[in-house]
């Protein structure tokens, strides 16, 4: 079972080309967004994906629609690399801290796309990444691949702290959910479905 996505997005404000495997290979992230580019690094090497990202867009006007775009993409890539659940574990948690700040995230692979972001970020910059774009990525992600999504910082005054820890912690719960259980012989649910 191969399970790996190739999603191509355009719209009238960005082109976004994302290339998956949930079972790791190269992670090679260019938004023209620098800190969100090392963030999805994180997100591929501690979540042991393979995961390519290209994308381009109107970063005049800022990063939002490259930062929600890319996670729409990356959600579908997602939805797409599951199939149909079947042999996933489902459910994944983690604390990861980074220095003073803590994230705690939870995730199911539930099919009812859900993001509640608990995160008090300061209202600032780095590089370009707005810090608000933290809770838009992660809520595109989230809805597009059909995730139950339960992420924010329990600790925290470093802004960049706060948002890498984040990213390690999704990375870490979204490891544990799409890795395979050998111990499950179908779709982890009652109802036969994740959808």
């Amino acid at each position: 079972m191969s399970r790996t996505a190739k999603i191509e997005r355009k719209t009238g404000e960005t082109q976004v080309s994302v290339e998956l495997s949930l079972e790791g290979g190269d992670v090679r992230p260019a938004t023209g967004l620098g800190f969100f580019d090392h963030m999805l690094e994180l997100l591929g090497r501690h979540g042991r994906l393979g995961l390519i990202v290209e994308a381009s867009g109107d970063l005049e006007t800022g990063g939002h629609h490259t930062v929600e775009d890319v996670g729409i993409a990356i959600g579908q890539a997602l939805d797409e690399a599951l199939g149909d659940r079947a042999g996933i574990r489902r459910y994944g948690n983690t604390a990861v801290p980074m220095d003073e700040a803590l994230a705690l995230c939870a995730i199911d692979i539930s099919g009812r796309p859900l993001c509640l972001f608990g995160a008090d970020l300061p209202p600032v910059s780095i590089a370009g990444f707005e810090a608000e774009l933290t809770e838009e990525f992660f809520r595109a992600v989230a809805s597009n691949a059909k995730l139950t999504l339960h992420l924010g910082i329990r600790h925290g005054s470093n802004t960049h702290h706060m948002i890498e820890a984040c990213f390690k912690a999704f990375a870490r719960a979204l490891r544990e959910a799409v890795a395979i259980d050998p111990d499950e012989e179908g779709v982890p649910s009652t109802k036969g479905t994740l959808e």
